[in-house]
């Protein structure tokens, strides 16, 4: 009887001190974030005085003779800074919630949303709008990249269901819809020069040369897509189970499934319709993620969303400053560094299971 209370006893605080380290490891991200956050309104081709920031950020109306930020200052904070600085904090955590949803469902550890053809269908959509109607603006064909991201992620659902749902019939529906719409993308850019250039930029992946009105065209969506991976969290740890021993445990399959596709839809769609396909983040976010608080969804979805921000935000302003007075899009430093982070995590003698 002493041996069994003994056990008990280890095992209870074990997970005490498990769910204490998980604790940890999101109050320290939100810290790193809030710094982040800071550097990403100060930092860039100009740095400004972190009070100039704050009289810039409280003098709604223009600097008055009390308030020491000059008219330019104000306006690289409030229409430069900070809507791109908001963009990543909206699109960061999108992309990284994805990513460990769409790894979770396909029991795939190198799987992100571009694997079930969400970026072609947002890409050809976008395309399409600014071939047929001459949209060159981003608030302006952000709702067909949208629209074509959760058009993809329908037909790739419904194509797997065809006979008995599976992770694998998933991923093959999503390469082959993918290849499709990659072609037709690049038909079209190729014919039409216009085309192109916008796709060109949009296809790299920045939260720069956006307004404040697209970030709020998908707040709202994100939002819906982050309370939707929420409640597909808990089903999610059980299928990882097995589907027979999630069905014991009063999971419905098919329905959590659906649920967190779904958020993986909605999620991917409004953030690459917003910033593009930003290679590497979605992929990398979840490894580093369950290094810290382990493959128990109900963290690692928050701490992915946490880590996304950050990385997408350091990013952002490692760009504005290893180019100055130019910059490089956040996209194409979240390659370079994935790169080798991803290499490196493949190459672990014992890698993070999902």
């Amino acid at each position: 009887m002493f041996g069994i209370t003994q056990e008990l006893f280890v095992a209870v605080a074990g997970l005490v001190t498990h769910q204490r380290h998980r604790v940890r490891a999101l109050v320290f991200l939100t810290a790193l974030l809030l710094v982040a956050i800071i550097a990403g309104i100060a930092v860039g081709s100009r740095t400004i005085a972190p009070d100039a920031v704050f009289h810039a950020l409280w003098c709604p109306h223009g600097p008055p003779l009390s308030c020491p930020a000059s008219t330019r200052t104000a306006r690289i904070v409030r229409e430069l800074r900070l809507p791109r600085t908001g963009l990543a904090l909206v699109a960061g955590p999108a992309l990284g919630m994805a990513g460990a949803l769409i790894q979770g469902y396909t029991r795939n550890p190198l799987a992100d949303a571009g694997l079930v053809g969400l970026n072609a269908g947002a890409a050809l959509s976008a395309i399409l709008g600014v071939h047929l109607f001459a949209l060159t603006q981003p608030r302006q064909y952000i709702w067909l990249a949208f629209a074509g991201a959760l058009l993809a992620g329908l037909v790739v659902y419904a194509v797997s269901a065809i006979g008995a749902a599976s992770p694998l019939s998933l991923v093959l529906a999503g390469a082959a819809l993918t290849a499709v719409l990659q072609a037709l993308t690049n038909a079209i850019v190729l014919l039409d020069p216009t085309a192109l250039e916008t796709y060109r930029y949009w296809v790299i992946g920045s939260v720069s040369g956006h307004d404040v009105s697209v970030l709020w065209q998908v707040l709202p969506f994100v939002i819906l897509g982050v309370l939707l991976a929420c409640s597909a969290a808990p089903g999610l740890d059980a299928l990882a189970l097995g589907e027979d021993s999630a069905r014991s445990l009063g999971v419905h399959v098919g329905r959590n499934r659906a649920l967190g596709l779904a958020a993986v839809v909605v999620l991917c769609g409004a953030a690459t319709a917003a910033v593009g396909p930003i290679a590497f983040l979605g992929l990398i976010v979840p490894h580093l993620a369950r290094m810290l608080v382990g493959s128990d969804h109900r963290w690692l979805l928050p701490s992915s969303g946490l880590l996304g921000a950050l990385m997408l935000l350091l990013a952002d302003i490692v760009g504005r400053i290893v180019a100055r007075p130019g910059e490089i899009q956040a996209g194409i430093i979240l390659a370079a560094l994935g790169g080798p982070v991803f290499i490196a995590l493949v190459r672990r003698r014992k890698p993070v299971g999902l």
